[in-house]
């Protein structure tokens, strides 16, 4: 799987380290993503989500399902094996 929160749609950004005499090289900020387990009381089951830690915290504070909704994502694309149920 990429580099991506399945949520909230965040990636890899680009940028500079920039020395003390100002001499910029190229270097990569990755975004803080972990792999979580979310329980569904629709689906009564866990799902596995990959998403950044601060969506997490969105998560505990709205739920799932409402953070789902304010970024327009569906249950069935964040989650794989539900669609086999």
């Amino acid at each position: 799987m990429s580099r991506k929160c399945q949520i909230t749609g965040v990636t890899k950004q680009y940028g500079h380290n920039v020395s003390h005499a100002n001499n910029k090289t190229n270097r990569v900020f990755n975004s803080n993503l972990q792999t979580k387990r979310f329980w569904v009381p629709e689906l009564k089951k866990f799902i596995k989500i990959k998403v950044t830690t601060s969506a997490i915290r969105s998560i505990d504070k709205i739920g799932l399902m409402a953070m789902l909704k304010k970024h327009g994502v569906s249950l069935k694309s964040v989650s794989p094996k539900s669609r086999a149920a």
